[in-house]
């Protein structure tokens, strides 16, 4: 009888531990929760894109919601905390780093301006966009800030043309065909729509050889000080998705051809050779191209003056990977 006992009791025993023993695996297993957003379906965003499509954000534990959010929705959004992550440029984040936020960028995807400002074919020099209108997606977005920070190195400042908010890369392009606008800023292969249809290209930015802070992953000093291991996590995810772009073209247009809705082969292929030629094994972000930005903004935002870029990124949580030898064993 007290055999019987003792065995029932320790069957019990056991199936309580085998039960907790579930539950903390369960939990430990459990993916994080959280959203980011991106300012534009250009190819510079098909890092995050990539990580999604690759399974890179599951397999580090991240349940992640991905939301497209125009730029002046994004930043106020980041801040607020409605999203934990962003994918923004570094003209975006700046100023209101500069007035006393705390976004700081963790990976950079752009550290070089690339974008293709195309004209009407009327339009010979930069010079000649003196009361011109130039179209924008947005105020504030990168289509607009990145011309307003070129202006002055051809003698020019923002009064001295018109930024006409039109929409995305589609609605720029007919303003442009309908002489609606003169110039827009397009994001390559974007720049193809017009060019193939009679515009031209005045000038290519990455021939300016202009380093700038582009788009990078950003959060706030506030999340990475109480979620480290969650952001660590995501900056992981971005080191395997870009090692994907270099390595794997089918995955990677795959992602392309869900977040920029074609399957067009061509244009596909196009968008993968943009990013891909873009993105860097250790994606540190950019001291040279953040000190651009404020000497662009200098004369509006007066901190900028004497700004510091370190305080602009967080790069210690890549260093971490890099140190541990793990981003150089992804490409051996």
């Amino acid at each position: 009888m007290l055999r019987n006992t003792f065995r029932s009791k320790r069957a019990i025993s056991i199936s309580v531990w085998l039960i907790v023993g579930l539950c903390l695996v369960h939990g430990s297993s459990a993916a994080d929760r959280v959203r980011i957003g991106y300012t534009s379906p250009t190819p510079n965003h098909a890092v995050l894109w990539v990580a999604d499509v690759g399974g890179f954000l599951k397999k580090n534990g991240l349940e992640v919601e991905i939301l497209y959010m125009p730029g002046n929705i994004s930043l106020p959004s980041l801040l607020a905390g409605e999203i934990q992550f962003a994918q923004m440029t570094g003209a975006l984040m700046s100023p209101a780093r500069l007035q006393g936020a705390d976004p700081v960028m963790l990976v950079s995807v752009q550290d070089y301006l690339d974008d293709r400002f195309v004209v009407r074919p009327n339009i010979k020099t930069p010079e000649e966009l003196k009361g011109k209108k130039i179209g924008i997606s947005r105020f504030g977005a990168a289509s607009h800030m990145r011309v307003l920070n070129l202006l002055p190195r051809f003698g020019l400042s923002e009064k001295d043309v018109t930024f006409l908010q039109i929409g995305d890369t589609p609605a720029r392009v007919v303003a442009l065909l309908g002489n609606s606008v003169d110039a827009s800023s397009f994001s390559p292969p974007d720049h193809l729509a017009a060019t193939q249809a009679g515009m031209k290209i005045l000038f290519n930015m990455r021939d300016l050889n202009i380093a700038y802070q582009g788009t990078g992953l950003v959060t706030t000093q506030k999340f990475v000080a109480r979620n480290r291991d969650i952001a660590r996590r995501f900056v992981k995810s971005y080191v395997e998705a870009i090692h994907a772009i270099r390595t794997n073209p089918t995955l990677s247009k795959s992602a392309l051809a869900k977040y920029r809705k074609t399957n067009d082969e061509k244009k596909l292929e196009e968008a993968y050779q943009t990013i891909r030629e873009i993105v860097r094994p250790k994606p540190y972000p950019s001291p040279e191209g953040f000190k651009t930005i404020f000497k662009d903004v200098s004369d509006r935002i007066p901190a900028a003056r004497t700004a510091n870029p370190k305080e602009f990124m967080d790069t210690s949580l890549l260093e971490e990977l890099d140190r541990s030898g793990y981003i150089d064993g992804l490409y051996r």
